[in-house]
């Protein structure tokens, strides 16, 4: 049994950026390796050629850095032919050399179609299997770390951990949300999203409180100006489309029918945020400029990524982004996700 390898969540069509950003990130961890993936799988696993302890690869890995992977696993073992009367004694078995106990169990599969007809036995298998360990004395709600088994099918499965502090607490690392009836759009799930799970507790309740200021660049219909007032933070909604008119009546939100790339406030503001269908770079040297002119204190927008070469793109955004903020001598936070509400784009957050 190896603990260096890796399991990582991703959306179906997506394997090879996550192939490109686990290699790019072990590399730099002196962790020498190769993925496996295969396309429109959901997942990708990254095979170490050393063996590291836990704790050290869980230190040299972090999930929050990760922009492709929903989940970070710490793949023990990948579990072939399980007896169809009873995959819970090989389970066990497996897990006796594992020296950790676990304060949950998850039982899962990726994010396909034909994956998801797994989900039903998963619910299932996770309560008899939730009992045995705990009547193996192996759950103890101390322990930083949880149980992850990943279904490929029926007899067939991926077992491994996940460190409370560095993976996502979700199942299968999605954040369900459920789409609000009065939002004048779906786009307002992206916002949600980034905010629940790009932002600590304790930081969206100091980076978003009542009576804060923001900007929506590209506004129109007001999906994201909407989870802004939601939060009590008057919005300036730039657009030459037409605005929620519901939205507008909440006396939180004025329009200005302008270009998206020329408007600058009057005083600076506390957000910017943007979802315009624009390059990528374009965008990234626009909420730069207005980061650096002080225009904003932080920022959340989505960069359109093109249909190849998704991760060199990405990377060169950050790249540009840092280097602008570092020339300008501000220290800022750059945060990136490809997010669950996300398609052919990443969410990006500037704290």
């Amino acid at each position: 049994m190896t603990e260096s390898n890796l399991l990582l969540y991703c959306r179906p069509g997506f394997e090879k950026e996550c192939a490109a950003e686990i290699m790019d990130i072990s590399t730099r961890a002196n962790l020498p390796g190769y993925v496996k993936a295969r396309d429109n799988s959901g997942y990708v696993v990254f095979m170490s050629s050393t063996a590291s302890k836990l704790d050290s690869l869980n230190q040299q890995i972090s999930f929050q850095t990760l922009i492709f992977a929903r989940q970070l696993i710490f793949m023990q073992a990948l579990l072939r032919d399980l007896p169809v009367d009873d995959r819970i004694s090989p389970i066990m078995d497996t897990l006796q050399n594992l020296p950790v106990d676990f304060y949950d169990v998850m039982v899962e599969t990726a994010d396909t179609n034909e994956a998801k007809q797994l989900n039903s036995f998963c619910k299932k298998f996770t309560t008899p299997l939730r009992q045995k360990l705990k009547s193996q004395k192996r759950m103890d709600t101390h322990s930083p770390w949880r149980l992850h088994l990943c279904f490929l099918n029926s007899t067939t499965c991926y077992l491994g951990l996940t460190h409370k502090n560095n993976s996502s607490p979700y199942s299968m690392g999605i954040a369900r949300l459920k789409s609000p009836k009065q939002a004048p759009s779906r786009s307002t799930l992206k916002l949600e999203e980034a905010f629940k799970t790009m932002l600590s507790e304790e930081e969206a309740s100091s980076f978003l409180q009542n009576g804060m200021t923001a900007v929506d660049l590209g506004a129109c219909p007001g999906g994201w100006t909407w989870q802004m007032v939601q939060r009590g933070i008057r919005t300036i909604a730039i657009d030459n489309g037409a605005m929620d008119e519901k939205l507008m009546d909440t006396g939180l939100v004025t329009h200005i029918a302008a270009d998206g790339f020329k408007y600058r406030p009057e005083k600076p503001v506390d957000w910017l945020i943007c979802d315009m269908v624009e390059r990528p770079l374009h965008i990234a040297r626009l909420i730069s400029q207005w980061r650096v002119d002080g225009d904003c204190r932080y920022a959340a927008f989505n960069l359109k990524l093109p249909m190849k070469q998704r991760y060199m793109i990405v990377m060169q955004c950050i790249e540009l982004i840092e280097d602008a903020l570092d020339e300008a001598g501000i220290d800022a936070e750059i945060r990136v996700k490809h997010l669950y509400h996300d398609r052919e784009e990443v969410t990006v957050i500037i704290v």
